[in-house]
């Protein structure tokens, strides 16, 4: 099996190119950035946005197996432009990977699709999205849908949630955490940390990650999660007593955001049912 990735050199990416490459699978990275892609991979400095509409994009990966499409420019940044910009380029790719032979493509989405929503998402959770982010990943979403079912291509939406661990290369609460304890801060404004998310370290979510695109017999949208909400509080604590942070939080520095579910969390069915099949 040949796996393509682009975005390997991103925060999840990284991570996926190693497990798949330790489990014996042939990697095509591709980012238009590589210092951080293990070397053992066939690494592919390409920029995807700018050669979007390349003659034949599955010829050029070596006629990939799998794409794995991980690629975003300001994941992080919820509301900035660069999301709807990049939209077409998202979709113009993929569909030359599709129209040009790929039958198996999974492309990475976010809870931020759904927007404001209390309790559990599964596959059949109406969508409203309330940024930027979670429009473009919603439209992609949406037409990828339509797309893959008239070619017959194979698609796996995979839905992530909260995502921490390798704090030092994202941009969440837990990295801001991290930098404010290396600056020799003893305290750290925080909220009430009341409202419960679904939270997920990263070397969990590129398990079950690898377990979905290695088999194409359960697709669509799939949750990538625990299916355990955790108190935003009870997280952060849990994480400075792990990391051994000499750093307090002051609880009620900032105020609640009024568009922040107060418990929201995925349905964690289908990737349990995929994990519990795999056989890597």
């Amino acid at each position: 099996m040949k796996i393509l990735i682009t975005g390997a050199n991103g925060y999840i990416g990284s991570h996926v190119v190693t497990s798949l490459i330790d489990k014996g699978i042939d990697v095509v990275a591709c980012d238009v950035a590589t210092n951080h892609i293990d070397s053992r991979a066939e690494i592919v400095q390409y920029d995807i946005l700018g050669n979007c509409n390349k003659d034949n994009a599955w010829a050029f990966f070596g006629q990939p197996d799998v794409c794995l499409h991980l690629a975003w420019r300001d994941g992080f940044i919820h509301n900035s432009s660069n999301h709807i910009k990049d939209l077409s380029a998202h979709y113009s790719f993929l569909t030359n990977l599709i129209d040009n032979g790929l039958k198996h493509i999974a492309i990475m989405g976010t809870m931020h699709e759904v927007g404001y929503h209390e309790g559990k998402i599964d596959e059949t959770t109406a969508c409203n999205p309330l940024s930027l982010y979670g429009i473009a990943k919603n439209t992609l979403r949406q037409s990828m849908l339509i797309y893959c079912a008239t070619k017959k291509c194979n698609l796996q939406w995979l839905r992530g949630f909260y995502i921490y661990g390798d704090d030092l290369k994202n941009h969440s609460i837990f990295t801001k955490l991290v930098e404010a304890s290396q600056r020799g801060e003893k305290t750290f404004p925080f909220t009430t940390g009341k409202n419960k998310y679904d939270f997920m370290v990263v070397d969990d979510l590129v398990k079950q990650i690898v377990a979905v695109i290695t088999q194409n017999q359960i697709n669509g949208i799939i949750n990538c999660c625990t299916g355990t909400p955790i108190s935003l509080a009870e997280a952060v604590e849990s994480f400075i007593i792990k990391n051994k942070l000499d750093i307090k939080l002051v609880y009620g520095a900032f105020p609640d955001r009024p568009y922040d579910s107060p418990c929201i969390y995925g349905d964690n069915s289908k990737i349990q049912e995929i994990l519990n099949n795999q056989s890597y």
